[in-house]
């Protein structure tokens, strides 16, 4: 009997994408062509993450909602939703403070108002959410939406979108203080879940409060482990294993538990052993207010930290080698004139497993700059992270910001809530000789406006900072979506909010990575050559 066998090779579901898991649609005519046979398609799914944003009595939070318009053309992709819902906590069993979760062992009991025992007795509860009502949902691609809170206390936000809001959706939070530890204005974009987190520049010192947010947006508990490094390696004591995060939840942990030890300038790392979480880390500091510290980019030879403010007063690099060998680095701060170095910081070397801290007083002398991080030896160098601590302001009226590595624009980023004044975009291209071209486009206004898009050169080895352009007749806040054009040589980019607050320069920046909004979906067909007999 003769047998005759057909493999078909298909199309994957499920591909890498912002959110760590992509569904993609069938192209319907034109789609974008990618290398190798393949076509580029936008994302169909995508998640959000957005920590509990303040404790505070004093605080007012924004969230704003944003998916770039025509990311999915020559796409059959339907119209599909976009919204955040409120997570469950995890909390001690008599209902006091935030507690970190921990290892589940037995089996789950009850707490009062529902609430559910996550850490088989061992004290914590998971409370779930009071309110389940959506915040902040799309309407139409184009146009961003915004909502409001002045509660404290307010819950962390679990968010999805599909169909035409997946590609590029992006939700901005942002927070203003008005007095107490951590005043001043905060604001961080939303992280997609992963199951690694580099976060140089946190502290244990005992004027800082460090806590590390980590949301579960999963039907299933995850488990995390977390680990502090410092200039001498490892801190002793400080690693914290098998942290359960419940579904749909949110669990946080302040960082100076972890360790006996005060340390000023240490690095973070977070794994998810198990399922996937969002993490961020919130900073609070008796003198230089608070604000959101968001994951650096994943380790590499070569690093970008783009945006710093022409009036910045002070900068506190930290930088950490995770691999096994040395990192030697050039440094060298990008201006709007061109490459220079730090006066008295030519190279910087960073151990391996360990971390290096380095101050820059005035370093960007009234201009702004980026700061760009390569191998001293021009070779491949090993892999490293860091983060800039940037510093506004003098004595008693001072406000910090961070600044992380950040993955260049590849395709398209994007970033909400910017208003009519008290904004700067900066754009650098980090490598002398191949000037960057980009498209910046300013969305339509929350409450009204028109599109406007302005195209902008920013030569190799500078930054480019510019008042971003606005749309006509602006009412609301709207976003900006940064596209390199064709021909363009490298790009990073970063958003910076200001707005005075009682004498304070409070602001925050906003680093723009490529949103990761399309993949690429191998061409599918019959495979004749494995017909058998």
């Amino acid at each position: 009997m003769k047998r005759t066998m057909m493999s078909l090779i298909g199309a994957a579901a499920g591909l890498a994408a912002v959110t760590g898991v992509a569904v993609v649609a069938a192209p319907d005519g034109a789609a974008k062509a990618a290398p190798q046979g393949g076509t580029r398609l936008p994302v169909q799914r995508s998640a959000l993450l957005c920590p509990a944003p303040s404790s505070s009595e004093v605080s007012d939070t924004t969230y704003t909602s944003f998916a770039p318009k025509g990311a999915t053309e020559g796409a059959d992709v339907k119209k599909g939703t976009a919204k955040l819902v409120p997570a469950g906590t995890v909390k001690d069993g008599a209902g006091g403070d935030e507690a970190s979760g921990k290892s589940k062992k037995d089996g789950k009991g009850k707490g009062k108002d529902g609430a559910t025992d996550g850490a088989g007795g061992s004290g914590t509860l998971t409370v779930p959410p009071r309110d389940t009502k959506p915040v902040a949902p799309l309407q139409e691609a184009g146009k961003p939406v915004t909502a409001t809170t002045d509660a404290a206390g307010s819950p962390a936000l679990v968010g999805d979108a599909d169909g035409t809001f997946a590609p590029g959706w992006t939700v901005q939070q942002t927070t203003s203080v008005a007095a107490g530890s951590g005043r001043g204005l905060s604001g961080l974009s939303c992280t997609a879940p992963d199951t690694t987190f580099w976060f140089p520049g946190v502290s244990t010192d005992r004027d800082r409060q460090d806590y590390v947010h980590l949301t579960n947006p999963g039907p299933t508990d995850a488990e995390v482990d977390l680990e502090l490094r410092g200039k001498d390696g490892a801190l002793s004591g400080a690693t914290a294993e098998d942290i359960t995060v419940p579904a749909r939840t949110t669990v946080t942990r302040l960082l100076s538990t972890l360790t006996s030890s005060p340390t000023t300038n240490a690095a973070l790392h977070v794994v998810a052993r198990q399922g996937r979480v969002g993490a961020a880390v919130q900073v609070s500091d008796a003198r230089l207010g608070g604000d959101w510290l968001p994951p650096a980019a994943d380790p590499a030879a070569s690093v970008v930290l783009p945006g710093i403010p022409k009036d910045a007063t002070s900068a506190r690099l930290v930088a950490v080698a995770p691999g096994a060998a040395d990192a030697d680095l050039k440094v060298q701060l990008a201006t709007p004139t061109g490459p220079i170095t730090p006066a008295g910081l030519e190279t910087l070397h960073v151990k391996s497993g360990m971390t290096t801290a380095v101050d820059l007083k005035s370093l960007t002398q009234g201009e702004a700059g980026s700061l760009v991080l390569t191998p001293a030896d021009g070779g491949s160098g090993a892999p490293v992270t860091a983060a800039l601590r940037v510093t506004r302001g003098k004595g008693a009226h001072q406000e910090m910001a961070f600044i992380p590595a950040t993955r260049p624009v590849d395709k398209r980023a994007t970033v909400a809530d910017n208003r009519a004044k008290g904004g700067t975009l900066s754009l650098v291209a980090p490598v002398k000789g191949k000037d960057a071209h980009v498209k910046v486009t300013a969305s339509a206004g929350s409450e009204g406006g028109t599109p406007v898009s302005k195209t902008y050169t920013v030569k190799g080895g500078t930054t480019l900072a510019i008042d971003p352009p606005r749309p006509q007749g602006l009412k609301g806040s709207y976003a900006l979506t940064v596209e390199p054009q064709a021909g363009s040589g490298p790009v990073h980019a970063a958003r910076t909010l200001t707005e005075q607050m009682g004498g304070i320069p409070a602001f925050t920046v906003q680093t723009l990575p490529d949103d990761r909004g399309s993949v690429v979906v191998p061409t599918t067909g019959q495979d004749l050559s494995l017909l058998n007999d």
